[in-house]
């Protein structure tokens, strides 16, 4: 096991430091993009089409920022981690799907009153310009993407064709390019907004290609990940080994998770998120999955050799996060696996507890390794186990505070089902556990 030397900058200090440059560069390119609309190059034909120029407006400078906020830059994700940025994602996701009505509808109402014909009637005759059908197709593809989103549709698709449609954000992207080079005109009113609009956009682009295809191509290029090993750890549970080339360059941490391809075994498109399930040595890695989705439950059926490429690592859910000198780690379920990672690693010291919720025991996958290094580490283990009912909720805020009375004195990880992380989530608030204490890995903007 490699030692990790702790980060000399408080974590967080980090994180806000992260946070605040969010917000900076949200507010200050608003600014501008308030200030080009309202000193456009041409004026619009009525209030209408003036209003859903501002809408197209906004719509494209909320595309370029979510482009970087799905860029996975490591500025970001290390500091504030990917559940928290899903955050962001998310409303910028929804944020996009309301744009993209009003603005269309906005421009049509105008044109239909300036041509002097009815609303669906104006659709056909501005679908006549080519700039204007590529934009009508981006909006239609990413309405439809926005639709799966939802979570009453996620609960009912599989991970991999949610992943597969969202694929349809390039053609979005590329097609809203081609609208805005024909028909933008609130960024033409002179060269310095140009610039300015095509920088930005250049640097949302930039950090995308880099972050989602030059940085993972090289990784991948110099670790030559491959199949060393897979093991049943149950019925529906398995582990994979990993090794590679120079795995100490990766600068992986106990805690974080990559984005997998089996290459040969799933198709080339379609990645999932398994989380590191033991602390990374630079000589291998492990991933732990159960048998969910069609990718993780043929994994035990993977031949030994078969090359892997991995995007990653990714998550701020690592012990360089912790701001107080004890530690609680949950786990429920299958989310034990960044938990017994973090168990393991050699930089979270001192006060160790950990709650494992199970309904019964013959599910505690990893078990037994999680009693050894418990054993070693002075660590505290409990099992829970048995279905969540009145009389048994183990994440309530009493059954919290008699388990583990000091724990608004603690850095508190948890990983787990939904129902299960909001749980415990909602019941540290009640216990007044401070925000900056609470670490949640929920996979979110991967899953």
């Amino acid at each position: 096991m490699i030692a990790v030397t702790p980060p000399q900058i408080h974590p967080a200090t980090t994180a806000r430091n992260a946070h605040l440059a969010l917000w900076i560069f949200l507010g200050a390119n608003l600014v501008i993009v308030e200030l080009m609309f309202a000193t456009p190059a041409t004026p619009a034909h009525n209030t209408l089409t003036s209003i859903g120029r501002f809408f197209g407006l906004h719509l494209a400078f909320v595309m370029a920022l979510q482009l970087l906020l799905v860029a996975r830059l490591p500025f970001l994700d290390r500091r504030i981690g990917m559940d928290k940025l899903t955050t962001w994602h998310r409303w910028t996701g929804f944020t996009l799907f309301w744009l993209v009505l009003l603005h269309p509808t906005f421009v049509m109402l105008g044109y239909a009153k300036l041509d002097k014909i009815s609303f669906f009637g104006e659709i056909p005759n501005l679908a006549k310009q080519m700039p204007v059908l590529l934009g009508m197709i981006a909006a239609g593809l990413l309405v439809v993407v926005a639709a799966l989103s939802v979570r009453l549709a996620r609960r009912r698709v599989s991970y991999e064709l949610w992943h597969t449609v969202h694929l349809l954000v390039y053609a979005i992207v590329t097609l809203g390019i081609v609208h805005q080079v024909y028909e933008g005109s609130a960024f033409k009113s002179n060269a310095l907004t140009q610039v300015y609009w095509w920088g930005l956009w250049a640097f949302a682009l930039g950090a995308l290609l880099v972050g989602r295809f030059f940085v993972p191509l090289v990784r991948n290029a110099r670790h030559q990940l491959k199949v060393a090993a897979v093991v049943p750890e149950a019925d529906d549970v398995v582990s994979v080994y990993l090794t590679g080339r120079d795995l100490g360059r990766l600068d992986a941490r106990a805690g974080q998770f990559f984005l997998w391809r089996f290459l040969g075994h799933n198709r080339w498109w379609q990645v999932n998120p398994f989380s590191l399930s033991a602390a990374p040595d630079g000589r291998s890695l492990r991933l732990t999955a159960k048998g969910i989705g069609t990718t993780s439950a043929g994994l035990r059926d993977l031949p030994i050799g078969t090359r892997v490429f991995a995007e990653g690592p990714y998550g701020a859910f690592t012990a360089g996060q912790r701001v107080t000198s004890k530690t609680l780690l949950i786990a429920g379920g299958i989310g034990v696996t960044p938990i017994r990672s973090l168990l393991e690693d050699e930089q979270l010291t001192g006060d160790i507890v950990v709650l494992y919720r199970v309904r019964d025991r013959a599910e505690a996958v990893l078990l037994g390794e999680m009693t050894n290094i418990a054993s070693i580490r002075g660590a505290r283990l409990e099992l829970l186990t048995g279905r969540t009912t009145e009389g048994n909720e183990p994440f309530s805020p009493p059954s919290l505070l008699q388990r583990v009375p000091d724990i608004a004195e603690r850095d508190v990880f948890v990983c787990g089902p939904a129902r299960m992380t909001d749980a415990v989530l909602q019941s540290l608030r009640e216990l007044k556990v401070p925000a900056r204490q609470q670490h949640a890995e929920t996979f979110r903007l991967a899953s």
